[in-house]
């Protein structure tokens, strides 16, 4: 099948999936969105949102339409990295032979990443990065697609261990969830109260998922969205000479090459699901909070004027 054939395919695909998914998930549309097209780049998310958003059922909905096997890992202060990665245990020949552990699926819900101290962070960020574990040094690869979606509470703070920069940065997009609107929390409560239970139909097959992640990366994209990407980037950065005056007066630390990678991967996504065989400027703009917010750092300042990230990266667009 030619690129062009497959790009007019995946966006009827595209938005069957979507369609499945809000059989069982009520509004979060873009959050939906967002995760998907994370998905078919090949990046992970961060889920920033209070409890009871429905977080882990959004990752169940979307392994179940896609046919991929999932796993929730609940991050504890007591969890150990060959908890999650597995371990070697000796079997009834008294022989050494390897026990995996629930990193293997395709789809992982780490929930409450930050609540686990930083050598289990770790060990979960480089099987993200690498796509394989290395356990007694013996090498073993983590099944294709693999995808994982982090969540974080914004709200407690006592007893977590925060992301580093450098971790945070591992992750393709952050999305903040809201609450629903009291219409969707009528129709979540009726839904969610009586017996009956939505089935689902898979849409897409591992297959096709390694096939979109492999169309996105071959999608051409013109110089001056590549050019306007990497400006935007530049852009965070107070010592650049792009940086506007709300970045020099907000912003301690901006975001680093993978912004750039990530917001021309995004915008390809983006450009397909859309049925166009080219990105624009506009999908990079569409992306651009989700792929730059967990990236940048504001200072002293900029919590003392109450200025939120989405607002300082809506003025530099």
């Amino acid at each position: 099948m030619s690129d062009v054939l497959a790009i007019d395919n995946f966006q009827g695909k595209f938005a069957s999936l979507k369609k499945e998914i809000s059989k069982s998930i009520v509004g979060q549309h873009d959050v939906v969105h967002q995760t998907l097209v994370s998905l078919f780049c090949g990046g992970h998310c961060l889920l920033i949102g209070v409890p009871g958003l429905a977080k882990t059922k959004l990752v169940s909905t979307i392994s179940q339409v896609l046919d991929l096997s999932f796993k929730r890992i609940q991050f504890t202060p007591d969890l150990m990295p060959t908890d999650i990665v597995g371990t070697e245990i000796l079997d009834k020949d008294k022989n050494f032979v390897f026990s995996p552990g629930p990193m293997f699926a395709n789809m992982i819900l780490a929930d409450e990443i930050n609540r686990t101290p930083p050598k289990t962070q770790s060990a979960l960020l480089e099987a993200m990065q690498e796509k394989m574990i290395t356990v007694a040094g013996q090498t073993y690869t983590l099944p294709k697609p693999f995808f994982v979606m982090a969540t974080q509470n914004p709200i407690e703070q006592e007893g977590t261990y925060p992301l580093p920069e450098a971790q945070l940065d591992r992750f393709m997009f952050s999305i903040m969830l809201d609450y629903p609107s009291f219409e969707e929390e009528l129709s979540i409560v009726k839904n969610t109260t009586v017996a009956t239970e939505e089935s689902l139909s898979k849409i897409m097959s591992q297959e096709e998922i390694i096939e979109i992640q492999n169309l996105v990366r071959r999608i051409p994209v013109a110089d001056n969205v590549y050019e306007y990407a990497v400006k935007l980037a530049s852009k965070t950065r107070p010592t650049n000479a792009y940086a506007p005056e709300i970045i020099q007066k907000y912003i301690s630390w901006g975001a680093g090459p993978r912004a750039s990678q990530n917001l021309i991967l995004g915008a390809k996504c983006i450009a397909i699901c859309k049925g166009k065989y080219t990105p624009d400027i506009e999908d990079v703009q569409e992306i651009a909070i989700p792929v730059l917010a967990h990236r940048i750092f504001k200072n002293y300042q900029a919590e003392a004027d109450r200025v939120s990230i989405d607002f300082i990266i809506k003025s530099i667009l």
